[in-house]
């Protein structure tokens, strides 16, 4: 076998022991790895509840990791989500799939909930469990520090590790790796807590056999050429050198920033606080997860030590969602989080409903002390840490709540690019911008300009976009890379890695049972087209016009006819629930819904 080691670790925390579970190649070539493995077994407990002893949590690599292939060094969590009940999976940085596949792993499943706290050691095929009492209430920095400082045999191992908010349940809990890396978004760092699983720390000598080293290197040079090539990536605007934060100007010009809650798309001081004013003011080094050259992640000093700069959505919405104007506090904010183990965006659009709902402004104070109860699950934060939509449900204010499926909007807002408001009612996992990134079409016009402010034609071009992300987050690589290379090269990486014969299109077929089995899990759990949905705000509300540019509310028949044009393309019923013909047709078990 090339690409892949053959074997998947079973950890069953309950009795504290592991079996190992060899598949054959039918099974690799099925799923690929990363997301496609993860959801095969979400699938196999999928109308489980998310702290179901049986529940698993699936961690996955995939056959490019751990090669030469550019940005192949990413790891892929799978289990339900603890704060939607749907599809809860997180593409994460840093060495962990890196050490996993290096130790003879191409992924593990981990079930059962341990007595008491555990961390989980592995060195190559060696498995060790940890009693860690003394860690329980520790955040990630210094669960890093107790673990690894002065220890120079864990130089090359990688940390995944929740924080107090995954132990406190927090229904927005991350997951940090290797103290700069997050899986977030889902609230998968409580699915670690419901099982008293502090850690896992993995390290590993091996290395992955690649059929064509040739093959594989021209298509590395190939997709190297290509990303030289983008701006966006590589410009001296691009992600190389301000981050993920230089989108921030562009949202801000396109009147597309949300602002205030998602009541205005315009935030006037905006200027004053872009990725070009961060790096100015705490010149941030580059840094970037195994195996890439982008280097799109920033990491800042204070004092002695080495603090997280905030991605993108964090900027804007601990700036212009909530009305604030303070770098430093930001910064403190972003550092909270991740030490916490918190998503920054769930919290932020959280505390803006909160806002909105009471019309009470923040101070530096008062704002940290929020995450402060949110992470430690005190005071006002019992009720916060549940999310925006069951905390303005409580308070009976649900409409101010802007989440779709229960999951907090990232930074775009939909009136100003409408496949973006197609992407964020369709996506498997909730309100989320990486399903389909269509930002890449429509703001960052790659890899084909689109009109934002139409509906034509994304219906196809967002059920195209998720296939290929879903490939891309098995083989496992960075969507970043897509806005420069494409399918057709990685492919050719694929096929040279593993000798397993692959087009761009074989490629696609995956990622649409990929998909297609995340719409099935999300159906059995009573998800249907009455989910597919936005915050009524953005059907009935203006955003904040200007500089010849119109954000009107986003029209509900023009919506409502794409989407069931995606219906259509995607193989679903009216009502979006699989259909058994489709279902069949991907090779996917069909089960009555």
């Amino acid at each position: 076998m090339y690409g892949w080691n053959g074997k998947i670790l079973h950890i069953n925390l309950t009795c504290l022991d592991f079996h190992v579970e060899t598949p054959g190649m039918d099974f690799y070539k099925k799923f690929i790895g990363g997301k496609g493995m993860g959801g095969y077994y979400l699938r196999q407990c999928a109308t489980l509840p998310y702290d179901h002893p049986d529940m698993g949590i699936a961690l996955f690599t995939g056959p490019l990791v751990a090669t030469i292939a550019p940005t192949s060094g990413r790891a892929h969590l799978v289990s339900k989500s603890p704060l939607t009940g749907l599809v809860g999976d997180a593409s994460v940085g840093g060495k962990l799939a890196t050490q996993l596949k290096r130790a003879g792993w191409d992924g593990m499943v981990i079930t059962g909930k341990s007595p008491y706290p555990i961390g989980i050691e592995i060195s190559n095929d060696q498995v060790k469990f940890c009693r860690c009492d003394h860690l329980w209430g520790q955040d990630t920095r210094k669960v890093y520090e107790i673990l690894f400082q002065n220890k120079p045999n864990l130089k090359k191992a990688s940390l995944a590790c929740i924080g107090q908010a995954g132990e406190n349940g927090v229904s927005f809990a991350s997951i940090t790796v290797d103290q700069h890396h997050t899986a977030g978004r889902t609230g998968l760092g409580r699915s670690f807590g419901v099982k008293h699983l502090k850690y896992i720390q993995v390290q590993g000598q091996g290395h992955t056999i690649v059929k064509d080293a040739k093959g594989l290197k021209k298509a590395r040079e190939e997709i190297i050429r290509l990303t030289a090539a983008s701006p966006a990536l590589m410009g001296q605007y691009g992600f190389t050198h301000l981050g993920t934060g230089a989108v921030y100007d562009l949202m801000a010009n396109r009147r597309m920033m949300p602002t205030d809650n998602f009541r205005a798309t315009r935030f006037e001081p905006a200027a004053a606080l872009n990725a070009a004013a961060y790096s100015k003011r705490y010149a941030p080094r580059k840094h970037g997860c195994r195996g890439c050259h982008i280097l799109c992640k920033k990491i800042g000093t204070k004092g002695n030590l080495p603090f997280t700069m905030p991605e993108f959505e964090t900027m804007s919405h601990f700036t212009a969602l909530i009305g604030c104007q303070d770098t430093d506090l930001v910064l403190e904010a972003n550092d909270r989080c991740n030490r916490y183990g918190m998503d920054t965006i769930s919290a932020a659009v959280t505390l803006a409903t909160r806002r909105e709902i009471t019309g009470q402004n923040f101070t530096a104070a008062s704002l940290l002390a929020l995450l402060d109860d949110m992470a430690l699950n005190q005071g006002e934060g019992k009720q916060l840490n549940k999310g925006a939509l069951a905390y303005a449900t409580a308070l009976g204010r649900p409409e101010t709540a802007m989440t779709v499926k229960g999951m907090e909007l990232p930074a775009y807002d939909p009136r100003g690019a409408y496949g973006m408001a197609l992407g964020y009612a369709l996506s498997t996992r909730g309100g989320c911008h990486l399903r389909a990134y269509p930002i890449s079409h429509e703001i960052f016009r790659k890899p084909v300009a689109t009109d934002r402010f139409s509906f034509s034609g994304k219906a196809r071009i967002i059920k195209i976009a998720e296939d290929t992300n879903a490939v891309v987050d098995s083989l496992t690589a960075c969507k970043f890379i897509i806005f420069a290379a494409g399918l057709e090269e990685y492919a050719k990486a694929y096929t040279a890695v593993t000798g397993v014969e692959s087009s761009a299109q074989d490629l696609m077929s995956i990622g649409e049972r990929i998909y297609y089995n995340e719409r099935i899990i999300n159906c059995l759990n009573g998800f249907d087209a009455k989910n597919d949905d936005l915050p009524q705000r953005f059907f009935n509300e203006p955003g904040t016009s200007g500089n010849q540019i119109q954000i009107p509310p986003i029209d509900r028949e023009e919506f409502m006819n794409a989407r069931k044009k995606y219906y259509d393309i995607r193989g679903l019923d009216p009502c979006g629930n699989p259909l058994k013909s489709k279902t069949l047709e991907l090779g996917l078990q069909w089960t009555n819904l």
